[in-house]
């Protein structure tokens, strides 16, 4: 299963003046911050160990291990179980909790949520949001699950 892919970002409306990679600006935060906290499939345990470990050490982003290690598509073949399950309520819906809250925690002083600098500045400020979300989601009191499908 998809939950999402750069390529459906640097299509139709996507601004003119920015590489096509910043389409997975998002979408490389939160794999970031899946890895960080051990969320990461089998799959990238065993063939993407030397990127993981740059990611956890911050020598590369999420995004690059997005282009790099996953070509530009983020699935379920990424997380494990736990983290398939929390991006499945976060992630992978309708108007997805996790883009409204990347677009108030960084989407406020750019032109589009493209624009969003792919830094490791710009994570440690999404970083505690997603995680106090995972903590809710945890203990069964994630706000989203109450909202109709």
């Amino acid at each position: 299963m998809s939950y999402d892919r750069a390529d459906w970002h640097y299509g139709g409306d996507f601004p003119a003046d920015l590489p096509p990679e910043n389409g997975g600006t998002h979408i490389g935060m939160f794999l970031a911050w899946a890895i960080m906290n051990g969320l990461e499939g089998d799959l990238h345990k065993t063939e993407s160990a030397a990127a993981l470990k740059a990611v956890r050490e911050r020598s590369m982003t999420g995004r690059q291990f997005l282009l790099d290690e996953c070509d530009e598509k983020f699935t379920d073949e990424d997380l494990n179980e736990e983290g398939n399950a929390f991006a499945a309520g976060y992630y992978s819906r309708e108007n997805p909790p996790y883009l409204s809250d990347y677009d108030r925690v960084l989407g406020s002083n750019v032109p589009t949520l493209y624009h969003v600098a792919d830094t490791w500045e710009n994570y440690d400020k999404i970083a505690p949001v997603i995680s106090r979300r995972f903590m809710k989601w945890k203990s069964g009191k994630a706000w989203w699950q109450f909202w109709k499908r």
